[in-house]
């Protein structure tokens, strides 16, 4: 059974039923509340306090109701805002545990909403679409072999290492582009600092990339269908990587890449930038802060801890 306060109208009832020396018993019959609570209050009224003392009482009562603000120590806080610094959020800092935090992440998450901590490292909020949804916007035809494809070549697809997901990011007024490569088991990024969105440029510059890895360390790259990878063709034939396509206008096919590309927007690559003359230094900086940051998706592991689980010995010594 639960219990609910009095409210201002029933103690105003209380209070002139007690005017007119009511018995407590013809209360508690009017107003259905046990005993206890009417006597209460008829003492409270017999101390020569009336029906607007006992709401300001109650609602004082009710301000020291409930826990009381967490105040971390200076050195979790100071830890915290060290983790920040490196792009961690409240999930991670929680989650890898470092450090012992005297909080839930529930809290530590309140406390980044009240100003406590700085807000800008909490994650994107973007609008989602259900599974399966396919845009209607700027239809163009297919440039290459088809996604669906895919998982009859690699049966195993969903579970094994060396498959990427990839695209370009375009700078302001289409000036420069980045193309970006994400491993989908260990959600590794990889940023080829292109310059130029040209299908020519972009196949020379990742022919060039991947004939410096090991052979068939990566197996597999689906793009979506930009004009950009308009010469897949000789990608796959030079390099022995198989290409695929998503469907058009169906980038939750490539998720992974999708929210990877606006990680890298949201740690420097504005949109409001132009891409063509950007340092090779930069593009690298800000995709090396976001392949140490932890995710929750990887064990709260790091996707370079996680990249280098699958690399060999051998494969190492020939990255070297």
């Amino acid at each position: 059974m639960t219990y609910t306060h009095l409210t201002m109208n029933e103690v105003t009832m209380i209070h002139l039923y007690w005017d007119r020396n009511t018995r407590v018993s013809v209360v508690v019959n009017a107003l259905r509340r046990s005993k206890q609570t009417i006597y209460k209050v008829y003492h409270y009224f017999d101390a020569g306090k009336s029906p607007l003392d006992y709401c300001h009482q109650y609602h004082l009562n009710k301000s020291r109701c409930g826990r009381k603000p967490i105040h971390l120590p200076s050195e979790q806080a100071n830890y915290i805002k060290y983790c920040i610094a490196k792009g961690w959020t409240p999930d991670t800092i929680i989650g890898r545990h470092e450090r012992d935090i005297s909080c839930s992440m529930g809290t530590l998450y309140r406390m980044f909403t009240r100003g406590e901590f700085d807000i800008s490292s909490l994650p994107m909020k973007g609008k989602r679409h259900p599974n399966g949804y396919i845009e209607k916007r700027g239809k163009v035809s297919h440039v290459g072999r088809s996604i669906h494809t895919r998982l009859t070549d690699y049966p195993a697809y969903n579970q094994e290492f060396g498959h990427l997901e990839g695209d370009t990011v375009i700078g302001k007024q289409h000036h420069g582009a980045i193309m970006t490569l994400v491993e989908r088991q260990s959600k590794l990024m990889i940023t080829l600092n292109v310059h130029d969105r040209s299908a020519s440029n972009i196949e020379a510059h990742t022919i060039s990339w991947l004939r410096k890895l090991p052979q068939h360390l990566f197996k597999s790259i689906t793009f979506d269908n930009g004009k950009e990878f308009a010469t897949w063709k000789q990608i796959a034939n030079e390099t022995d990587v198989a290409i695929y396509f998503s469907d058009i206008g169906a980038p939750n096919q490539r998720g992974l890449n999708e929210n990877c590309n606006g990680l890298l927007r949201k740690d420097g690559l504005k949109k409001s930038m132009s891409l063509d003359k950007l340092p090779d230094s930069l593009v690298q900086n800000i995709t090396a802060r976001r392949n140490h940051i932890p995710r929750k998706s990887l064990n709260y592991q790091t996707p370079i801890e996680v990249f280098m689980t699958y690399i060999s010995d051998e494969q190492l010594m020939s990255l070297a």
